[in-house]
C-alpha cells in the first residue's frame, strides 16, 4: 500500500517528464532573408532532425529539456544553438552564405548526408550557383539545359524544344514555376529555356519516386520556385552578353516583412538585324523577353502571402512574308498559414496561358495575309497541408482542382469574309492525395501514400460518330451529338484514377543505404505532334470520347554511397516504366488546324522504358562537379484496327528519343579567389530516324518507300565546352562588384548531326540541273545546328 501511494505521488513528477513540445519556425538567407528549402536542422541527442519544406518551415516534437540543435544547408555555414525548450516555442534562424568556393573548402562542417539518408530517390536538386558555373551556349545561364547533363534526362538534339526524362515524351515533364505549369519551356526554338538564373532559387526535378501532392504528367516533375525579394536591403544584379541582357530589382517594402522581386530579360538580336544594308536581312525579326515578379508579406507571425507572375514571349519574323510568336503568361497567389506549430498550410489560386500565332502581314497584297491563333489556359486551387507528428512522423495530405480552356485554332484572312474557328474543348480535373513519412526504427524509412484524380471533358462540343469508331475516317462520319456549355461529354472517374506512392529508404550503415520507390501517374492531356521534337504550333488535347487517359507505373532501385565525410556522394539507380494509353500519329498524319484530331492517331499504345543510372557528385571544396551515365531503353508499340495500319507492322519501335548511352562529365574548379574555370564533355548514341527501304519513279518525281519506324540512327554526339569566371577582389564596405564569363561552346567544332534527310540527285548532278528522262537517285543529307565553336563573353554586376 505505501508502494502504491509512493507511486500516485510521483505519477505527476514522471509525466511532466515525459511532456513534450514543439519547436518550430523558419530557416532563412542572413543576407537577403530568402527561406531556404530542404535545410538540415539536426538533434544531437536523441539524435534525430527534419529538414525545412518548399516554404523554409520546419517543425520538431521533442521532450522538454536542453539540447544542441545544428542548421545547415549546401553552401552556408553551419549554424548550432543551444535550445532550452520548455513548451512550445519559435526560433527562425539565419544562415550565412559562404562566399567563395575557397572558403567552401575550408568549411569542413558543410556536409550534408541527405543523399543517403533521404527518403527521396530519383532526385535531383540544383543550386543557381552551381548552374551559373557551368559552362553555356552564348554565356545564357540555362536551367533546362544544365538538367539534361544529368543521368536520365536528355534532349533529341540541339536546338530542340523540351527535354526527355527516363524515355517518356517531352509533354509527359509537368514544368511548375511558383506551382503554376508551363507549357512551353523554350525560347528561340529550344535554344534557351525561359528560366531567368537571376530570377530563381531552386531547382528540383523528380524522375521517380514521385510524392502524391504531383500529377499530372507521366515522367517527371520540375519545381522552380522564384527569389521571393530581399527583406534586409535593396540589391540588384544582372548582366550584359552577346544574346542578351537582363537586371533584376529586390529589396524591402517593409524591412524583414515585406519586399519585392522584379527581374527582366531580353534578347537583342533583333537590334544587329536592323544594322544591316542588306533588305533581306534587316527587314527580319527575332527577340524574346522574359519579365519575373514576386511580392511577399509576411502578415503575422502565423501567416504570409505570395503573389508572383511570369510574362514571356518569342517573336520571329523574316521581312512581311512570314510572323511566328508564342509564350506563356503565368500568375500565383499564394497564402501560407499556420493553423498550430504542428500544422502548416497553403493554399494557391493559379492561372496559366499559353498561345502561339503563326501568319503574314503583307501590305502589297492583302488577300494573302492571314493569322493563325492557338491557346490553352488553365485555372487552379489547390490547398496543401503538413501536419507533423513528430520527428519521425509526418502527413501530408491536399487537394487540387484543375479548369482547362483549350482553344486549338483560329484564323483571320484577307481572303475570307468570317474568321474560321475549331471549337473550343473545356475540362476539369479534381484531385484529392494523403501520405506519410514515417521512420521505423533507427534504420528504416517508409513513406507511402494515395492520389486520387478524376477528369471530366465538359461542353459545348459537338461529337461526331463514325461508321468504324475503332479507325475515324473524316469520310466515314455518320451522325453527331451536341453537348451544351457544362455538360459532362466524357469522364473519368473510376478506380482508375488511383495513384498509389510508395517509398522506401534502408540504411545500411550511417554511409550508406538502400532505396526503392514506385509511383502510379496520370495524364489527361497530351501533346499531339508528328515532329521529331515538339514545336510551338504543337497542340495539346484533352482525354475525351476517343482519347483515353495515359498512365505509368514505374519502379526504381537504388544503392546509395558517400564517400570522404560526405564530400562525394555515390549514386546508381535501375528502374523500369510500363506505359499504356499513349497516341502517335498515323503515318502522312495531317495535324494543323483540324477539327476531327481523332482521324489522324491511332490510340491505345503501349511504352515500356527500362534503364540504370550512374551518378557520382563532389559538391563541397575546390572542385565541384559530377559525372553521369545513363544506359537504356524507350520502345513504343501501337496497333490500328488492322494490319495495314499498324505502325512498325505491329512491332515494338524505338522512341525518337531513344540514346542507349548518355555520358556526361561536368567540372568546375577554383584556381584562386578571383578565378573558376570549368568544363564540359558529353557523348551520347545518335538517335533514332526513319530510313527507307526502297522507293520507285512516278514521272519525275522519286518516291521513297517506308516500311518500318526509327529503323535507323544519326551519328553519336559529343561536345566538349569551357569557361573561365573572373571575379575581382570585392573591396570592404562597396557594395558593387561584377564578374567576367568567358566559354566556348563546342570547343572542337564538331558538326553534331541534327537530322538526316533525303533528296533526289540525277546521275550524280544537282535536281536543278538534271534533264528529262534522267535516271534519279536518292542521296542522305546530314543537318548540324552547330558546326564550329561559339565563343561567348558576359558581364555580370551585382550591388
Amino acid at each position: 500500500m505505501r508502494n502504491f501511494l509512493w507511486a500516485l505521488c510521483l505519477l505527476p513528477v514522471v509525466l511532466a517528464a515525459q511532456e513534450k513540445a514543439v519547436l518550430s519556425g523558419y530557416v532563412k538567407d542572413a543576407t537577403t532573408g530568402e527561406d531556404l528549402i530542404g535545410a538540415s536542422i539536426a538533434v544531437d541527442n536523441p539524435k534525430t532532425g527534419t529538414v525545412t519544406n518548399v516554404y523554409g518551415f520546419y517543425s520538431l516534437f521533442l521532450p522538454e529539456g536542453t539540447y544542441e540543435i545544428d542548421f545547415q544547408y549546401i553552401g552556408y555555414q553551419r549554424v548550432r544553438k543551444q535550445v532550452v525548450l520548455k513548451g512550445d516555442q519559435s526560433l527562425d534562424v539565419e544562415l550565412q552564405p559562404i562566399t567563395t568556393q575557397l572558403e567552401a573548402a575550408e568549411v569542413t562542417a558543410e556536409k550534408i548526408d541527405a543523399n543517403v539518408k533521404s527518403i527521396e530517390m530519383s532526385v535531383a536538386k540544383l543550386d543557381v550557383k552551381e548552374i551559373e558555373k557551368v559552362p553555356q551556349l552564348l554565356g545564357e545561364t540555362d536551367i533546362i539545359r544544365t538538367l539534361t547533363l544529368l543521368p536520365g534526362v536528355s534532349t533529341v538534339g540541339e536546338g530542340s524544344n523540351g527535354f526527355n526524362v527516363r524515355g517518356g515524351g517531352a509533354d509527359q515533364n509537368l514544368i511548375l514555376l511558383d506551382e503554376a505549369p508551363v507549357y512551353n519551356s523554350s525560347h528561340l526554338f529550344g535554344f534557351f529555356s525561359i528560366f531567368n538564373a537571376d530570377a530563381v532559387k531552386d531547382v528540383k526535378l523528380y524522375k521517380g519516386g514521385i510524392p502524391a501532392q504531383y500529377g499530372g504528367r507521366l515522367s517527371s516533375v520540375v519545381d522552380v520556385r522564384q527569389k521571393e525579394g530581399n527583406t534586409k536591403n535593396f540589391a540588384a544584379q544582372g548582366g550584359i552578353g552577346l544574346l542578351s541582357s537582363r537586371l533584376l530589382v529586390e529589396g524591402p517594402i517593409v524591412k524583414d516583412e515585406a519586399s519585392f522581386m522584379v527581374a527582366a530579360r531580353r534578347s537583342y538580336a533583333d537590334v544587329f538585324l536592323a544594322l544591316s544594308s542588306d533588305p533581306a536581312i534587316n527587314q527580319n525579326t527575332l527577340y524574346f523577353y522574359d519579365l519575373n515578379t514576386k511580392l511577399n508579406w509576411r502578415v503575422g507571425e502565423k501567416d504570409r502571402l505570395f503573389l508572383s507572375g511570369y510574362f514571356g514571349r518569342d517573336v520571329f519574323g523574316i521581312d512581311n512574308l512570314f510572323g511566328f510568336d508564342w509564350g506563356n503568361g503565368t500568375g500565383s497567389l499564394r497564402w501560407n498559414h499556420l493553423f498550430s506549430k504542428k500544422l502548416f498550410a497553403n493554399f494557391t489560386a493559379i492561372y496559366s496561358d499559353y498561345t502561339y500565332s503563326i501568319g503574314s502581314d503583307d501590305e502589297e497584297n492583302e488577300n494573302s495575309n492571314f493569322n493563325l491563333l492557338s491557346r490553352i489556359q488553365d485555372f487552379h486551387l489547390e490547398g496543401e497541408f503538413n501536419y507533423y507528428i513528430n520527428p519521425d512522423n509526418r502527413i501530408d495530405f491536399g487537394f487540387e482542382a484543375i479548369y482547362y480552356r483549350f482553344s486549338p485554332g483560329r484564323v483571320e484572312a484577307g481572303f475570307l469574309e468570317d474568321p474560321l474557328e475549331l471549337e473550343k474543348e473545356y475540362a476539369l480535373e479534381p484531385s484529392l492525395y494523403i501520405s506519410q513519412e514515417l521512420k521505423l526504427g533507427q534504420r528504416t524509412t517508409v513513406q507511402y501514400g494515395l492520389r486520387y484524380s478524376s477528369f471530366y471533358k465538359l461542353g459545348a462540343k459537338t461529337v461526331y460518330q463514325y461508321a468504324n469508331p475503332e479507325l475515324p475516317l473524316t469520310e466515314e462520319v455518320i451522325d453527331s451529338t451536341v453537348y451544351g456549355r457544362g455538360e459532362v461529354v466524357a469522364g473519368f472517374d473510376g478506380l482508375q484514377g488511383l495513384e498509389p506512392r510508395l517509398a522506401i529508404n534502408y540504411l545500411i550503415n550511417e554511409n550508406v543505404s538502400l532505396k526503392a520507390s514506385y509511383n502510379r501517374t496520370r495524364q489527361y492531356i497530351q501533346l499531339i505532334s508528328n515532329t521529331t521534337t515538339p514545336t510551338p504550333v504543337d497542340l495539346y488535347r484533352p482525354a475525351g470520347e476517343y482519347i483515353q487517359p495515359a498512365t505509368v507505373n514505374q519502379v526504381a532501385l537504388g544503392y546509395f554511397q558517400n564517400f570522404n565525410d560526405n564530400m562525394y556522394e555515390a549514386s546508381v539507380e535501375v528502374y523500369y516504366k510500363d506505359l499504356d494509353n499513349i497516341v502517335d500519329y498515323r503515318d502522312g498524319a495531317d495535324l494543323i488546324f483540324n477539327e476531327n484530331i481523332e482521324t489522324e492517331i491511332l490510340r491505345g499504345g503501349i511504352g515500356r522504358a527500362y534503364g540504370l543510372e550512374f551518378l557520382l557528385r563532389k559538391r563541397t571544396g575546390r572542385l565541384t562537379g559530377w559525372l553521369g551515365y545513363t544506359l537504356s531503353r524507350s520502345e513504343r508499340k501501337l496497333d490500328g484496327p488492322s494490319a495495314a495500319q499498324d505502325i512498325n507492322l505491329g512491332d515494338w519501335y524505338l522512341a525518337n528519343f531513344d540514346k542507349p548511352h548518355d555520358f556526361s562529365l561536368v567540372a568546375n574548379y577554383a584556381l584562386t579567389k578571383k578565378w573558376d574555370i570549368g568544363g564540359i564533355f558529353v557523348y551520347q548514341t545518335g538517335r533514332p530516324f526513319t530510313l527507307p527501304e526502297g522507293k520507285y519513279q512516278f514521272e519525275e518525281f522519286t518516291i521513297p518507300i517506308y516500311t518500318k519506324r526509327n529503323n535507323g540512327r544519326i551519328t553519336d554526339y559529343y561536345r566538349v565546352d569551357v569557361s573561365a569566371t573572373y571575379s575581382p577582389e570585392r573591396k570592404p564596405n562597396k557594395r558593387f562588384y561584377s564578374s567576367w564569363s568567358f566559354g566556348i561552346y563546342n570547343l572542337l567544332a564538331r558538326r553534331n548531326a541534327y537530322s538526316i534527310f533525303f533528296q533526289p540527285v540525277a546521275n550524280g548532278q544537282d535536281i536543278t540541273e538534271a534533264q528529262e528522262n534522267s535516271f534519279y537517285d536518292t542521296q542522305a543529307v546530314r543537318l548540324a545546328i552547330f558546326g564550329t565553336m561559339i565563343p561567348s563573353v558576359t558581364w555580370n554586376f551585382n550591388f
